[in-house]
């Protein structure tokens, strides 16, 4: 009853506009008239819970009844994240100062709440000559900016900016492993890694390598790409970006990201996999960890984890669902 009540929810809020504009870029995408797209679209969302962004991003029309049984859709995810997170524990990991308190240890750098005190935001900016700031909620990127110490800075028109962005947490830049860094160095290019907690062991069931791409975030909502990483840390396919552009090297830098090996993965996926059991309440996560020049670091982590699936043109292969399942009980 409650995915019907969530699908009717989706309907009503629905729109309709994109969705005709998502058909027919899919129409022409397949090769398939554009009747033929919506009513597949729609059979789509009502049996496999996928929207139209799922059916365009996981490339529905390309796969079989059997292969979309597979695919984790939002309404699956949100099932997942209905049945083994706490709500009332989401602000652990989403209260940006809340989350730094509490895993301090995996941060592996310092960091600043500003509290009406200019002199002490002056003296870590002094210190650390850059610095990170971020809004405490937020998410996408949004609101994180890079500020660096040079001579001529106003510091009390930075403060009150800061102050005014609500831009409250600044962080001490994390220097990120020599071999990320030469891949693309104006952002902190990270590792999303799923985990799941069975109460006993924490499994890592996803991973994603995040990488910028003109910006000073690895965000994809921001113009960044990502791609998947295999068990052992290897890129097995192509980067994309939100506007679908497909990235075997990085345009700017021109490194190669398919093949890419991404340095010390397996300590990342124990690290995260020690975080995931300090809040059993909240099972599923999805981790942000940089590889800095000392190791791993968590940069945070996420309650309600988005779906990152590879593309079915790119590696003709089952989706998350059946790996899930070896963890949790789903449907």
């Amino acid at each position: 009853m409650s995915k019907v009540k969530y699908l009717i929810k989706c309907i009503k809020r629905l729109d309709y506009s994109n969705m005709f504009k998502i058909v027919k870029k899919v129409s022409k995408k397949a090769h398939k008239l554009r009747i033929v797209i919506f009513f597949d679209m729609i059979k789509c969302g009502i049996f496999y819970g996928a929207g139209y962004y799922d059916y365009q991003e996981f490339e529905f029309y390309l796969l079989s009844r059997k292969e979309r049984k597979t695919y984790l859709t939002r309404v699956k995810n949100n099932e997942i994240v209905k049945k083994y997170n706490n709500k009332e524990y989401f602000d652990e990991l989403d209260n940006k100062v809340t989350f730094n308190n509490r895993f301090k240890d995996y941060l592996k750098r310092d960091f600043l709440v500003i509290k009406n005190n200019q002199d002490e935001f002056e003296k870590f900016l002094k210190k650390y000559k850059e610095v990170i700031v971020k809004p405490i909620n937020g998410e996408g990127g949004h609101g994180v900016d890079k500020i660096i110490y040079e001579k001529g800075i106003d510091i009390e028109s930075v403060y009150k900016d800061l102050v005014k962005n609500n831009q409250l947490l600044v962080e001490e830049c994390i220097k990120q492993h020599k071999d990320i860094d030469k891949l693309y160095s104006k952002s902190v290019n990270t590792l999303r890694l799923f985990t799941f907690f069975d109460g006993n062991e924490a499994h890592v069931v996803n991973q994603v390598f995040k990488i910028g791409n003109g910006g000073v975030t690895d965000n994809f909502s921001s113009g960044s790409m990502y791609t998947f990483v295999s068990e052992d840390g290897e890129v097995i396919v192509p980067a994309i970006d939100q506007a679908d552009n497909v990235y075997e090297k990085h345009p700017i830098t021109n490194e190669k990201i398919l093949g890419y090996e991404v340095p010390d993965f397996k300590k990342a996926c124990n690290l995260v996999c020690k975080a995931a059991k300090e809040i059993p309440e909240l099972k599923y996560i999805g981790w942000d960890v940089a590889i800095s020049d000392k190791g791993p670091v968590i940069v945070e982590g996420n309650p309600f984890p988005g779906i990152f699936q590879i593309k079915p043109s790119f590696k003709r292969n089952m989706g998350l669902l059946p790996k899930y399942k070896k963890y949790m009980d789903i449907k």
